[in-house]
C-alpha cells in the first residue's frame, strides 16, 4: 500500500469475471470504523517521514463501497447472486453514500491535512445513485484525474465481464463534469479498457477504437486479458463455455483471442494513435474488410502511410504558438492575424 494512503474497507460485491478480489476478500464489504480511519490519518501526519499534508488515497478495492451492503442480513446469507450490481443493481442493496461523504468531510477537517485524494478505482454505476457523493468527490477529492473502469463499449464483451453498459458511464460523466465546473476545476476521467477478453470479437474492438477516437481519448496504459487463478473469465478461456449460464452440450460457446497476432491487433486498437501500431492496424483492418477506416481524414482510424519519425516528434502534442512568438521566430516585428508567414531574408 502507498505510504500516504489509507485503506478504509476490503471486499467487493461487483463480481467482475476477470477479477478475483471477491474470491480473495469476500463479497460482503468489511468496513473499518470511522474513528480507526481518522486515527490512522493522524498517525501518518505525526509519524510518517516526508508527509506534506496530502493523503494520496482514501479507498480500497473499490473507492465507493464503504458501508454499502444488503439491507437485510437474512437475505444476504441466502443470496446466490454472483454480483449485487449486475445485470442491474439489486433492490436489496443499500447504495447510500452518506457515511462515506461524512468520512471525507471529517478527514478533511483534521489539522495538518491539506488534501485528501481518492485514487482507487470508482464504481460509477453506484456513484450515480448518490449525486451528493459525486459533488463531494469532484469538489474536494480529485487531483485532476479520476480513474474509472468501463472496460469496454460493446455489449458482447461487457456481458462476459459482468460490467454495466455505457449508459451509466455517460450519466456519471455528466454529473462529474457538472460539479467540476461548479467547483471551478478542470478535471478529467481516465477510463480503463481490456483487450482480448473472452467473448471479444475483432468487430467489438474496432467499435471500441472508433468510440475512443470520437471521444478524443488517447490511452497510454492499456492491458490485454490474461487468465489468472480464481477468475470466472479464466474458466471461459479454458473451457470455451459461459459459466454465467447453465452449461450443457449445446450451450453458448465463448471464444477468446488466443494467437499473438490477433492479441497484438486488439491491443493496438486501444492505442490507435501510436505510430508504432499503424502497420499492425492497417493489416488487421484489411483482413477484416474494414479498409474504409484507413485514410487521412477525421473519420479514419489509421493513416494510409507512416508519418516520418522526425515530423511525428516535432508535431506530436504541438500547439500553434502565439502571433508574437511566430513573428519573432521569423524575424518580423509584428505579425497580423491571417497574414502569411515569411522568413526574413538575409543579405
Amino acid at each position: 500500500m502507498i505510504r500516504f494512503s489509507v485503506n478504509i474497507m476490503r471486499g467487493c460485491f461487483g463480481g467482475c469475471t476477470f477479477c478475483s478480489i471477491t474470491e480473495h476478500e469476500g463479497r460482503i464489504i468489511q468496513s473499518r470504523s470511522e474513528p480507526s480511519i481518522l486515527r490512522e490519518i493522524e498517525l501518518i501526519r505525526d509519524k510518517t517521514k516526508g508527509f506534506t499534508g496530502t493523503i494520496s488515497d482514501l479507498g480500497g478495492p473499490t473507492a465507493n463501497m464503504y458501508r454499502l451492503g444488503c439491507k437485510d442480513p437474512s437475505i444476504e446469507q441466502s443470496c446466490r447472486r454472483l454480483s449485487c450490481v449486475y445485470p442491474t443493481i439489486c433492490s436489496n442493496l443499500n447504495t447510500d453514500h452518506g457515511k462515506l461523504v461524512q468520512l471525507y468531510r471529517r478527514a478533511r477537517a483534521i489539522k495538518g491535512v491539506k488534501k485528501i485524494l481518492v485514487s482507487s478505482g470508482l464504481r460509477y454505476d453506484l456513484a450515480v445513485r448518490s449525486p451528493e457523493y459525486v459533488k463531494e468527490l469532484a469538489t474536494h477529492h480529485v487531483g485532476g484525474l479520476l480513474k474509472i473502469a468501463p472496460e469496454h463499449s460493446e455489449e458482447g464483451p461487457l456481458s462476459k465481464m459482468m460490467k454495466p453498459g455505457m449508459g451509466s458511464y455517460y450519466k456519471f460523466k455528466e454529473l462529474f463534469d457538472k460539479y467540476s465546473k461548479e467547483a471551478g476545476k478542470e478535471q478529467y476521467l481516465i477510463p480503463y479498457f481490456i483487450a482480448a477478453h473472452p467473448g471479444t470479437t475483432d468487430e467489438d474492438m474496432v467499435n471500441l477504437a472508433i468510440w475512443l477516437k470520437q471521444n478524443d481519448f488517447r490511452l497510454d496504459q492499456v492491458q490485454s486479458f490474461l487468465p489468472t487463478p480464481l477468475a470466472m473469465a479464466t474458466a471461459m478461456y479454458h473451457t470455451r463455455k459461459n459459466p454465467l449460464r447453465k452449461i450443457a452440450r449445446d450451450s453458448e460457446t465463448v471464444e477468446t483471442p488466443r494467437t499473438a497476432k490477433i492479441r497484438r491487433f486488439h491491443k493496438a486498437l486501444l492505442r490507435y494513435h501510436d505510430p508504432n501500431n499503424w502497420e499492425t492496424l492497417r493489416e488487421g483492418l484489411r483482413r477484416m474488410g474494414r479498409a474504409e477506416l484507413i485514410g487521412n481524414g477525421p473519420q479514419h482510424l489509421v493513416p494510409r502511410s507512416d508519418v516520418p519519425a522526425m515530423v511525428t516528434r516535432r508535431t506530436r502534442g504541438a500547439e500553434t504558438p502565439p502571433l508574437k512568438t511566430l513573428a519573432k521566430r521569423f524575424g518580423q516585428k509584428k505579425l497580423r492575424p491571417g497574414a502569411a508567414i515569411q522568413r526574413k531574408r538575409t543579405p
